[in-house]
């Protein structure tokens, strides 16, 4: 009998998931999936560790705690023998006190919610599934793995708005985000290339959310989100950086109220907003339409001009990853931004492997799958761990 642990990533209309075997202190993969259509018509997958097909299952309409239910009996079944130690959650925001994972309790709970005005699209789909299996399995320890934890190796001039000092003492600085993708990505290149994961690399994570980080030596330096998960690059349904005096005129001159903005910058904005056809780039990519044409053009030279700001922080660029959705799956979107780049050293070339730019390109340029329910994985299983020893 060996021990498992479940991974959930939670959306807010969908829910990924991996089970891993713990191995030694490593962790095994041993199926993944997701549940999509949350609230409106339940639809669930699950594959084996080797992308074949488990099982589906299809629901006219069901509750969240119920569909909880369902997963867990699931894996229950699945691993037959072996048995369900913990679950690991992605937890998008960590504040100032999580710089590590931590194994969740009413008071955690308390503290993290407490949290959800700086990300309010994402902190409730996080500690949702917590409460639920809190109910549903209320023996089974839950370890919470935060997007923020990686960012806070980050220099204090890397942190600090210049604003009054009563506001960084009340938590308003930056934070950043995607950390747990950003951490696979820096123990990635340790193995695919070590010189480069010693180095200067900046990661661009494109999907629908998207920003990008500076990385000295696989540590976090600095990175374009910083407060909330708004600033930075154009992101599908999110405007990224912006003049404040912009919603001080929507406020004054518009008359928006700030539950008004707050939906305006979160999912009105971005490519959706630019287009005015989608915030999904595969669909603007496939358009003929100017708008779409202006949009995807803006992306990629916020991405470009976002770069540039990093390569400074690090005090030059010895590495350039593209990851997730966009970064993955969109070559003319690589294509595009390291045509931009050219000036800072990156010579494109044809693709061997992870390796997209040519051989005497000074700037090494990697598309690396990111996988950030492997490290919410190894995460649990060494804070399971830590807390039996």
């Amino acid at each position: 009998m060996a021990d498992a642990v479940l991974a959930l990533n939670a959306g807010s209309s969908s829910l990924k998931f991996a089970v891993y075997r713990d191995v030694s202190g490593k962790i095994a993969p041993v199926s993944k999936g997701e549940i999509e259509g949350i609230g409106t018509a339940p639809h669930f997958v699950a594959r084996n560790a080797d992308g074949e097909p488990l099982t589906e299952k299809r629901w006219p309409s069901a509750t969240f705690a119920t569909l909880l239910g369902e997963l867990l009996g699931w894996v229950d079944h699945h691993l037959a023998d072996d048995r369900l130690v913990a679950v690991g959650h992605r937890v998008v925001h960590g504040g100032r006190d999580y710089t590590a994972p931590v194994q969740v309790s009413d008071t955690v709970l308390t503290a993290l919610e407490a949290l959800t005005p700086l990300a309010p699209l994402h902190q409730p789909h996080s500690l949702a599934p917590m409460r639920a299996i809190s109910t549903l399995r209320p023996g089974l320890p839950q370890i919470a793995c935060f997007d923020t934890a990686f960012h806070h190796t980050m220099p204090p001039v890397a942190t600090r708005f210049a604003l009054p000092r009563e506001y960084e003492d009340a938590g308003v600085r930056h934070y950043g985000f995607h950390g747990l993708s950003y951490e696979y990505i820096a123990r990635r290149l340790r193995e695919v290339s070590p010189r480069l994961a010693a180095g200067r690399v900046i990661v661009a994570h494109l999907g629908n959310g998207a920003s990008l980080c500076a990385l000295l030596g696989g540590r976090s330096i600095d990175t374009t989100m910083t407060f909330t998960a708004l600033d930075g690059l154009m992101m599908g349904t999110r405007c990224g950086a912006i003049d404040p005096g912009v919603l001080l005129y929507m406020a004054r001159q518009q008359k928006l109220s700030p539950e008004d903005i707050e939906h305006l910058l979160y999912e009105k904005s971005g490519l959706l907003g630019v287009s005015g056809l989608s915030g999904d780039m595969r669909v603007l990519l496939a358009s003929g339409q100017p708008r779409a044409r202006e949009a995807v053009e803006l992306f990629v030279f916020r991405i470009a001009r976002e770069t540039a700001a990093l390569a400074a922080s690090l005090g030059g660029m010895d590495g350039f990853v593209f990851t997730a959705g966009i970064g993955e799956h969109a070559p003319e979107i690589r294509a595009a931004v390291c045509e931009r780049l050219r000036w800072i050293g990156v010579v494109p070339g044809s693709p061997d492997g992870s390796l997209i730019s040519a051989p005497e390109s000074p700037v090494e340029v990697r598309v690396i799958p990111t996988d950030e329910e492997t490290m919410i994985g190894q995460h649990t299983v060494e804070t399971i761990a830590a807390r039996v020893a």
